[in-house]
């Protein structure tokens, strides 16, 4: 069967659209060619940073040929509708057309063939549509043959094509369209320096194997294979090792069509620098890899003391004038990887000497920045932050910092943190935002707090909860161990949720501007990792009144607008209109928050619809960590239903338990056995309109099974209970499992709507007893057949 090739040959298309580019291709023509019933056999794009290229297998000669029926008009119609009918079917006359029998009147039918055309034919009309509506994420326009040729658009101006169709053993033939002048053909060019000369090609094996003989590698991955490959070799033969980087690696690839790499060097001198600085440096300026000594130990994971002993920083301190720096278990060596794309005469030498001049010179700014802030304590930086909005209607990053600071010191005991350090490491936690490092590479932001603590002598575990703070920041990042750090971290982000909850900026759809699934699932991640105990409800009812403060402040203080709302957010109804008196009855609300909050009094009924809703959110994210986990999504929401259920770790424990007992014979049957008991229920009641709570009346039960259940129940109440107060929760399900026989009984031999109206309402508050008796481990209502 035929093979399509399609080449769009550019001007250099940027490195961070590539991929998606080719995958667009890929999915834009595969889908046409389908629609038009031309199903492949398989396809694969591939990119360069001056071509798209697309092979398609197994495409059929023509379309299948089409048969149709189109539905007419009733017999006996209006000659206006025949007519149309006819017309639009292509038939001359009604007598090429049959008659559908029908029991609402018969009506006319047209037989429809349509021929099937080459696919050719097909491609010719397909490919220049795709390339005129390509979804670039940005465009351009160029020449004078644009302007003519209907502004033809492209990420970069567009050269040539390449469209050849035709089977393996046959010569392929041209695909003839154009696009704003440029022609489709079979001719593409190699490298931009080492080969520009045109060159000829038929098929895809042809035209791969004749751009490797012009210097040009088609597939990335293989540039991405050689490029990493290379640079271990390289790198290994001088005795270092690689500081691998993914996304990097990805982005050079892009950017070279024949890759070479060579090696540089810089000045040891700029190893004072933390590596991390180093290596943002060179890669953000330069896109070259860094290298490390496996000889020498990275100063964070120990060195080695005057007598010979190993030393720990986090022990002994950082060095007097080197802070230590994370990284992967060594230092960084003063050299550097860099990917040519070129082989150059000289073997490379100038193409080195002019990263290695740009390097000094970032490097040198680097360096400057960094002695620059070791000169200013982070504390000396904190006023400035009072001048630093974080959010129109959450006030200022210094505000910020105090509410995090006092949720930070609520938060430490329970997770077995030192008050007054984690006190400190939130009030520090933000200092490094305002640092020139910081300023110039953001991505180090919290890691460079970390060497400026240490650096001014700040106690470890302050500096750890510096950097820690802000993670985990994805599913596959680290989550913070210390517990001031943990303390820090939390306090953190449940103050973003509650503060965006408050002003009513919640998540919508695949909208999250400010990141608050990522908060709330990093939330999740460091209570079950660290297994802390925490009631959630209550701490995000005092980070509410943290942010109830901030708002009544900024209205008595006019610091800011904020509407009337908020105060009814707060618990206050605007009975005032003068500004004197609505001031003094917002001082008087502002007193009742601050000692509730330093009282930890109980929650009021406003605080609360907030926080269910924020709790409600909690549930909906530990349901998606939990899915990739494997668990069933149906269980959460049966543990979240019952009240009180805002532990973290016992709520996944208790997930965890019902899971293992749901998949045994006994949790199975028990489930039926409850669901049937809540159906029986929900139309009983409907039909009564009315609840069948309360405890059965003993002298009404006839059968013994009714006795047997209803002592199964005590039971069965009493040990999970118990079980449940002590989190042993696999106990709590055994004891459920003891349920099972006398449901079962009762269903096989006993009436539940008896004849006698008092037999029966006993029977079904039976029903719900068994219903009120699963609810001491989760809401079987909830949980999926």
């Amino acid at each position: 069967m035929p093979d399509l090739l399609l080449e769009l040959f550019s001007e250099e298309i940027p490195a961070r659209m590539q991929a998606k580019a080719a995958d667009d291709l890929r999915k834009m023509v595969t889908d046409k060619l389908v629609a038009e019933g031309l199903v492949y056999e398989g396809a694969k794009a591939f990119v360069t940073p001056r071509r798209l290229a697309l092979t398609v297998h197994g495409i059929p000669a023509r379309q299948p040929d089409l048969k149709q029926e189109r539905k007419g008009p009733k017999v006996g119609a209006p000659d206006a509708a025949v007519q149309g009918f006819l017309k639009a079917a292509g038939l001359k006359s009604l007598d090429e057309a049959k008659i559908q029998r029908d029991p609402k009147g018969d009506f006319y039918i047209a037989l429809m063939e349509k021929a099937g055309r080459p696919a050719i034919d097909v491609i010719a009309e397909i490919i220049p549509l795709i390339i005129r509506t390509f979804p670039w994420p940005k465009q351009m326009r160029w020449g004078e043959r644009s302007a003519r040729n209907g502004a033809l658009t492209w990420v970069r101006p567009l050269h040539s094509i390449i469209a050849t169709f035709g089977p393996e053993t046959e010569e392929p033939e041209i695909v003839k369209f154009d696009v704003a002048g440029i022609e489709a053909g079979q001719t593409t060019y190699g490298h931009r320096f080492m080969a520009p000369s045109p060159i000829e090609v038929r098929r895809f094996d042809d035209y791969v194997s004749k751009l490797e003989a012009a210097k040009v590698v088609l597939d990335p991955e293989r540039r991405k294979n050689i490029i990493l490959e290379d640079a271990k070799e390289l790198a290994f033969a001088q005795g270092f090792e690689l500081v691998e980087d993914q996304v990097l690696l990805d982005e050079v690839a892009g950017l070279v069509e024949w890759p070479v790499v060579l090696m540089g060097s810089f000045d040891e001198e700029f190893l004072s620098i933390p590596g991390e600085v180093i290596r943002a440096t060179i890669r953000n300026n330069q896109k070259c890899f860094v290298v490390r000594d496996p000889s020498l130990p990275h100063p964070l994971r120990g060195r080695v003391g005057e007598g010979g002993e190993q030393q720990d920083p986090v022990r002994d301190g950082p060095p007097p004038l080197t802070p230590p720096r994370k990284g992967e278990g060594s230092r960084l060596a003063p050299k550097f990887i860099l990917t040519a794309n070129v082989e150059a005469t000289d073997g490379g030498k100038a193409i080195v000497a002019g990263n290695e001049r740009v390097i000094r010179a970032r490097l040198s700014d680097a360096k400057f920045f960094y002695e620059t802030d070791l000169k200013t304590k982070l504390e000396d930086r904190l006023p400035k932050f009072a001048q630093i909005v974080f959010h129109e209607k959450l006030g200022t990053q210094a505000e910020r910092i105090a509410r995090i600071e006092r949720l930070a010191a609520e938060l430490a005991p329970l997770v077995g943190a030192d008050v007054e350090k984690t006190k400190r490491a939130a009030q520090l936690a933000k200092a490094d935002l305002l640092t020139e490092v910081v300023g110039e590479f953001p991505e180090v932001q919290g890691l460079m707090g970390r060497y400026y603590a240490l650096a001014q002598g700040e106690d470890a575990s302050v500096a750890a909860a510096i950097e820690d703070h802000y993670k985990p920041q994805g599913p596959t990042d680290r989550v913070p161990t210390d517990p001031v750090a943990i303390a820090v971290a939390l306090a953190d982000k449940l103050d973003t949720l509650v503060g965006f909850w408050a002003i009513d900026e919640k998540p919508t759809g695949s909208k999250d501007p400010y990141a608050l699934r990522r908060a709330a699932l990093g939330v999740a991640a460091i209570i079950l990792k660290q297994g802390a105990k925490l009631p959630l409800q209550k701490i995000l009812v005092q980070a509410d009144r943290l942010q109830g403060l901030n708002i009544l402040q900024a209205a008595i203080t006019g610091g800011r607008s904020i509407p009337i709302s908020a105060f009814v957010d707060q618990g206050i109804r605007i009975l005032v209109d003068d500004v004197t008196s609505l001031r003094l009855v917002l001082s008087k609300r502002l007193d009742a928050i601050e000692k509730a909050f330093n009282e930890k009094a109980p929650a009021e009924d406003y605080e609360l619809s907030r926080i269910s809703d924020l709790l409600l959110f909690f549930a909906d994210r530990l349901k998606v960590q939990l899915r990739d986990q494997g668990a069933r999504h149906d269980l959460v929401d049966a543990v979240f239903a019952l009240e009180g259920q805002d532990d973290l770790l016992m709520v996944v424990r208790r997930v965890e338990a019902l899971g293992k007992f749901l998949d045994s014979d006994d949790g199975k049957n028990l489930l039926a056995g409850t669901k049937r008991a809540s159906n029986i229920l929900a139309i009983e009641e409907k039909k009564d309109k009315r609840k069948f709570d309360g405890a059965p009346d003993t002298s009404l039960f006839k059968v013994d099974e009714e006795k047997a259940l209803a002592a199964a129940i005590a039971q069965v109440k009493a040990e999970a209970s118990a079980a449940v107060a002590r989190e042993d929760f696999a106990s709590a399900m055994t004891a459920m499992a003891k349920l099972r026989p006398a449901v079962d009984a009762f269903f096989d031999k006993v009436k539940v709507n008896d004849d006698d109206a008092k037999v029966r309402e006993n029977r079904l508050k039976l029903l719900n007893e068994i219903r009120e008796a699963t609810r001491a481990v989760a809401d079987f209502s909830k949980i999926q057949d």
